[in-house]
């Protein structure tokens, strides 16, 4: 008997998971936020060389500022000031003859003046990381991934070992603690170590919960987690432009975005333990306790008498309940060996070309705060959509259309000429509508194909594979210095074998989740799950209770797949 017949019994889906859905959306709104931070906290105003110590000399007392900037700072090709560049000496002879192009430019001598009207302060003003400094300020995001890259692989580990609900309250810690401690910053060296181990300890949460909210629904409510798992990262999306646009400076910002996990500790008391893993690991007395909870918040108490910890010890067998998983059983079978590879392979494929697109759409001509609305506003629509069809078409063939989708419009863009500004706008924003819906799909998908042992460390290492994407991303885009149309190129084709890849993996919709090792190489991963009466797993229960072997009840030829 699989655990999915138990769980039926005392609903899969009532009170008690909406209870884990709910306390998970408080904190999974911090990880959009934080993902998106950059864009905000490392943005470059307008600025250019400081003119004061000038003034100051009195050399500019009976000139007008437009005046102080001609005789100064040389024009660039589009007729504003330089950024970077200012005279050695003033050149007065300018206020006459404009022509100031063959004249010796120097780098700014005595710092920079900012346009503070957008933005009160941001890295780049608080520690003048612009012109021969900008590649550091750059640099915040991929150290940022980094970190979330090599706590997937950790926090997935430690979880498939520890339990979820114990390094959930560890992600919660360190995440709030290195997030409130990089806005305390006082020099860039520090703002970026403290921003990696921010990223290393919040990433933790979004693996973990979703897993858990995964391990906790009967088959049938798996998508619905799933999409609402997704809808905390739209939200997050749509809301950081509000948060930014009201907090315009820098730290408070990161104080702010970072203050829903302070909610998230104060109700980690409420979050059960996934009973899955404590029955795989041979923990029933703790199993049953979590199990006895769920049936009385979902107010099935006439089943939770029947629930016992011999019971549960004969749900699931596992290979070994006393040993120890890590990521090198992942490769360890041959079967399993396949699925690491492929779910790493379509993770990097949906990062890439998610992110790919994102950094690549320009020419909205809206401000910075309305544009990341609507790219935050536009996930909606694509989410709910997606919500129709996993069950209608099921994960794997969402997941392949998706991404055929992205790719296709990535190839649309190549051939259409640029004046067509619209066109290509509307192709780019349908682009990005369907790798959102690779990505909400992938990580339900991928939590469903790996077997409860070694969930974690699968999640946590398709995680990275995806972080990895997310930071060779810019990198691609900058190739368009090779090649205009190359980063559309490679993206494309990135997105097309991610598809192709993705039609290798096997369909989960209404199966029942793999518990061991043994089971995805016995294949029974693939084998359909049909719903058992309720009264059916109810007497199942009586009978474990009073002998020690299992008796599997009768069922209908067409109906006996467990």
């Amino acid at each position: 008997m699989k655990f999915e017949h138990l769980l039926s019994d005392i609903n899969g889906f009532g009170r008690f998971q909406i209870m884990i859905i709910i306390i998970s959306f408080v904190a999974r709104f911090t990880l959009p936020c934080h993902f998106m931070l950059g864009n905000f906290i490392a943005a470059v105003p307008s600025h250019r060389c400081d003119l004061s110590t000038l003034d100051d000399e009195g050399i500019f007392e009976n000139l007008t500022q437009e005046q102080r900037l001609t005789v100064t700072i040389p024009v660039q090709e589009d007729g504003t000031p330089s950024s970077c560049k200012m005279f050695p000496e003033p050149q007065f002879h300018l206020l006459s003859n404009s022509n100031g192009s063959d004249l010796a430019t120097v780098p700014c001598q005595n710092g920079w003046v900012y346009d503070n009207s957008t933005f009160k302060s941001t890295l780049a003003t608080e520690w003048d990381l612009v012109c021969d400094q900008k590649g550091k300020n750059k640099a915040t995001a991929t150290i940022f991934f980094l970190g979330v890259m090599f706590g997937a692989m950790t926090f997935g580990s430690l979880s498939d070992r520890f339990g979820r609900k114990t390094m959930l309250l560890v992600s919660y810690i360190s995440g709030m603690l290195f997030g409130v401690a990089s806005a305390f910053s006082t020099s860039f060296i520090m703002f970026a170590v403290l921003r990696f181990f921010t990223g290393f300890g919040i990433t933790g949460i979004v693996i973990i919960s979703s897993v858990l909210s995964v391990e906790w629904v009967d088959i049938e409510h798996r998508k619905l987690v799933g999409v609402i798992d997704s809808l905390s990262w739209t939200f997050g999306n749509s809301m950081i432009p509000a948060i930014a646009y009201c907090v315009n400076d820098w730290r408070q910002l990161t104080i702010v975005v970072t203050s829903p996990l302070v909610l998230a500790l104060l109700t980690w008391r409420w979050i059960p333990e996934s009973a899955r893993w404590l029955i795989a690991n041979g923990k029933f007395e703790k199993a049953n306790f979590y199990l006895q909870q769920c049936a009385q918040i979902n107010q099935k108490q006439e089943f939770a008498s029947k629930i016992t910890p011999e019971t549960l010890s004969s749900i699931i067998v596992t290979e070994r309940k006393d040993r120890t998983y890590s990521y090198l059983d992942l490769v360890r079978t041959p079967k399993m060996r396949r699925l690491a590879l492929l779910t790493g392979i379509v993770w990097y494929g949906v990062a890439s070309t998610y992110y790919g697109i994102s950094f690549n759409i320009t020419g909205f001509g809206l401000n910075i705060y309305l544009t990341q609305f609507v790219y935050g506003a536009i996930e909606l629509p694509v989410t709910l959509s997606v919500y129709y069809l996993l069950d209608k078409v099921g994960r794997r063939n969402t997941e392949v259309g998706s991404l055929l989708g992205a790719g296709i419009c990535l190839a649309i863009n190549i051939f259409l000429p640029r004046d067509m500004f619209v066109l290509r706008t509307v192709v780019a924003m349908l682009g990005k509508g369907c790798s959102a819906a690779s990505f909400t799909t992938v990580v339900l998908y991928s939590s469903e194909l790996f077997p409860t042992v070694v969930r974690q460390n699968g999640m946590g290492y398709n995680s990275s594979m995806g972080r990895l994407g997310v930071s060779l991303a810019p990198l691609i885009l900058l190739l368009d210095e090779v090649w205009r149309d190359l980063p559309q190129v490679l993206l494309c084709s990135i997105a097309l074998l991610a598809s192709l890849v993705a039609r290798m993996l096997p369909e989960t919709r209404d199966r029942c989740l793999p518990e061991t090792i043994q089971d995805i190489e016995d294949g029974k991963h693939v084998v359909s799950s049909i719903a058992i009466p309720v009264n059916s797993v109810s007497e199942s229960l009586q009978s474990l209770n009073s002998v020690t072997e299992i008796t599997l009840i009768k069922q209908k030829p067409h109906s006996s797949h467990f």
